[in-house]
């Protein structure tokens, strides 16, 4: 969103778990999971404070998660989930935005609805839920085991709690909603 920094710190926990590279064993020694604006990953916090703490370059990480999400439109939270080893090295892998935003950015919404049952901000067409469905099924394991169709079914499960109506086709949606 723009004008905004979207980061946050969603888990921190200490895993010993080997693996096996060219110069030897290293060990994972944290797991930082962060939600981060695409090229605006800076040492302020929240991101400075959780990347301190297990010790990993700050502004090394900075600058590559900056240019591994150079393409991506600035400012789309992504997921990214960042392993750091017992030399302080670290690798991080970087995954499609979560549903919401997807859903949102369909509807052309800032926020989802306060009161999902009670009153509906927009609609989404399955049109647009399968093309989210097919960009989610990419980078989710659990979702390529699932067929197409429930996979739909989950993300149109996700709109109604949203406070998003679905529809079957694009025309359906009604007047006042449409963009």
């Amino acid at each position: 969103f723009p004008g905004t920094s979207y980061v946050r710190l969603l888990h921190n926990a200490t895993r010993h778990t080997p693996l096996a590279m060219s110069q030897g064993a290293k060990t994972v020694v944290a797991t930082i999971r962060l939600l981060v604006g695409a090229g605006q990953a800076k040492p302020a916090p929240p991101v400075g404070p959780a990347l301190g703490q297990a010790g990993v370059n700050i502004m090394g990480f900075c600058k590559e998660f900056n240019a591994k999400t150079a393409d991506i439109r600035d400012g789309v939270p992504v997921p990214c989930k960042l392993r750091v080893y017992n030399d302080k090295s670290f690798d991080f892998d970087i995954k499609s935005p979560q549903t919401s935003f997807y859903v949102k950015q369909a509807c052309g919404l800032q926020v989802a609805s306060a009161r999902p049952g009670h009153s509906t901000l927009g609609y989404i067409s399955m049109k647009h839920i399968y093309h989210i469905a097919q960009i989610k099924r990419k980078d989710n394991a659990h979702l390529q085991a699932m067929t197409m169709e429930n996979v739909c079914k989950a993300i149109a499960g996700s709109c109604r709690s949203m406070g998003i109506g679905v529809v079957a086709k694009p025309e359906d949606i009604p007047e006042e909603f449409r963009a």
